[in-house]
């Protein structure tokens, strides 16, 4: 249930203007609130339960946003930054009043599933590390991915900082000989989240990572018909899915 909240921060975050163009809008006898034109833009009302106009036109509410975004390189995972632009940067204005921030994060030069929302009970729970939430990645690997890397990342892999990682899933897809040796394209379930994992966990085995692509987060997968760059917000179906498995615990 949504929580109470000033009538101007209501009308802010549905687009209708900053709390100073709503104070005019309230001084001109625009808004009304249950039929009533509002005399207070600091007015405490309850979205859910009270209608609300702006020049007759009903303003609707919500109070969360799911939003799947296909990452494109080049941008950071973050809400804001003074130098580089930023996964936010890439929504429509309207879609950014609902104050989305990035669950989780990608390196700037990764690209893929990022999940975007302002629901932070949500993010906690895809986020925390007790609930071992899977992340399957594409990746061009340099070197000859082969069947020893397969077992290491099942037992899990020492990283350059000692970190032992959990068992993960390793499956390789293709090869391709090139003139400066074997490129493997391969697919990479893990059960964490450290920096850089996945580069990590093949510089452990001798290896680079030269292309990464998250393809699905838990239940939720990249939908391929998503250019980089673009986004939609999750179907309800989507949605479920992510909710069950948040309830369904520890993984």
């Amino acid at each position: 249930m949504a929580k109470k909240m000033r009538l101007d921060k209501l009308l802010a975050h549905t687009g209708h203007g900053s709390r100073s163009e709503i104070k005019k809008l309230v001084k001109q006898g625009a808004i009304s609130v249950d039929g009533k034109v509002a005399k207070d833009s600091g007015l405490i009302i309850d979205p859910e339960q009270q209608q609300v106009t702006v020049d007759g036109e009903l303003v609707t509410y919500r109070e969360f946003i799911y939003i799947m975004l296909n990452k494109p390189p080049g941008v950071i995972s973050a809400t804001e930054d003074r130098r580089e632009r930023t996964v936010v940067d890439l929504l429509e204005p309207e879609d950014q009043l609902m104050d989305p921030f990035p669950v989780g994060r990608l390196d700037k030069d990764t690209v893929g599933l990022l999940l975007l929302t302002n629901d932070g009970q949500l993010s906690h729970e895809l986020l925390s590390p007790r609930k071992h939430v899977p992340k399957t990645y594409f990746a061009r690997v340099e070197g000859d991915v082969g069947e020893a890397d397969k077992a290491a990342f099942a037992e899990g892999v020492t990283l350059d900082d000692g970190y032992v990682t959990m068992p993960a899933e390793l499956t390789i897809t293709d090869k391709e000989q090139t003139s400066e040796g074997v490129i493997s394209d391969i697919t990479l379930t893990i059960m964490e989240g450290k920096f850089h994992q996945v580069k990590r966990m093949f510089e452990s085995v001798g290896k680079k990572v030269v292309y990464l692509k998250r393809i699905a987060m838990g239940p939720l997968a990249l939908d391929e018909e998503l250019e980089e760059g673009t986004y939609r917000e999750l179907t309800d179906e989507e949605l479920e899915l992510l909710k069950n498995h948040r309830r369904g615990g520890d993984a």
